[in-house]
């Protein structure tokens, strides 16, 4: 795929997320006669994810037929090894968001040749918008962003992921480790947000023990593309099943990734 192919996708999505966006702080300011459902602890679903979702699926289909999709509530499509594909998170944060919390966020990343290309994240209720990738610069709202000024945990907040697909036995230690290291977790219900956070300097690192392709990797072009390091999240089968994520400053990366306890 060639870089303008690239950038005509890029493009389309900075538009499409924000008329998805829309839709889903519609919902969120009539979300009294939302309906919605469990899917786990601390795991719900709307009416709201599923129509964004819906919304962003047909959009690309049409634009982009060729392309495959992965999207949180509507799985994946027929997808072959070097096809372009999009990556999707309808409502990052459906708990805050049916909660009457500010902290959520639609995300869509894509990929060509099995490679993050690009990615944007944007919090409506926040009237933020992170965008990024290979050949596109860092930005919020349109401006370049600032990283952390500082070097270690120590002198600033991380992000710390938790879902209980990991049990509270195995991520207790890692909380230790952290405030050990002179550190202090910040957390408000969206992983992608939390990570577009890191990119634009507003925590120095994020670390989580297992999330989903959907939750992070919009957030981990912004990342990259701001110059800041990540682990290599798609290892392995990572887009369907998910993975460990470190991402932060690199003077503070081997720290990030100790706390965690990855090797």
């Amino acid at each position: 795929m060639t870089q303008d192919q690239i950038a005509a996708r890029f493009d389309f999505a900075r538009a499409l997320i924000r008329d998805a966006g829309d839709l889903a702080h519609g919902y969120f300011k009539a979300r009294g006669s939302l309906s919605v459902k469990s899917k786990g602890p601390q795991d719900v679903v709307s009416e709201a994810d599923l129509n964004t979702e819906l919304l962003i699926r047909e959009r690309l289909s049409s634009s982009f037929p060729d392309d495959a999709f992965l999207g949180e509530e509507t799985g994946l499509s027929a997808y072959a090894p070097g096809q372009g594909i999009w990556v999707v998170d309808p409502i990052d944060g459906t708990q805050p968001f049916v909660s009457g919390m500010s902290s959520w966020c639609v995300s869509i990343a894509f990929m060509a040749d099995g490679e993050l290309k690009f990615g944007m994240v944007y919090a409506p209720a926040r009237d933020e918008l992170f965008a990024g990738g290979e050949g596109f610069a860092a930005t919020l709202n349109g401006e370049p962003v600032e990283v952390h000024p500082g070097s270690s945990v120590r002198d600033g907040l991380v992000g710390a992921g938790y879902s209980p697909r990991v049990a509270p036995e195995n991520y207790l230690p890692v909380f230790e480790r952290l405030l050990k290291a002179g550190g202090m977790f910040y957390r408000d219900g969206s992983g992608a947000l939390s990570l577009c956070y890191v990119a634009c300097g507003r925590l120095i690192g994020y670390i989580e023990p297992h999330i989903n392709s959907w939750d992070c990797l919009g957030a981990i072009a912004v990342i990259r593309a701001a110059g800041l390091a990540t682990s290599d999240f798609l290892a392995g089968d990572a887009l369907r099943k998910g993975n460990h994520l470190v991402a932060g400053k690199p003077s503070a990366f081997e720290e990030l990734t100790e706390i965690l306890g990855i090797s």
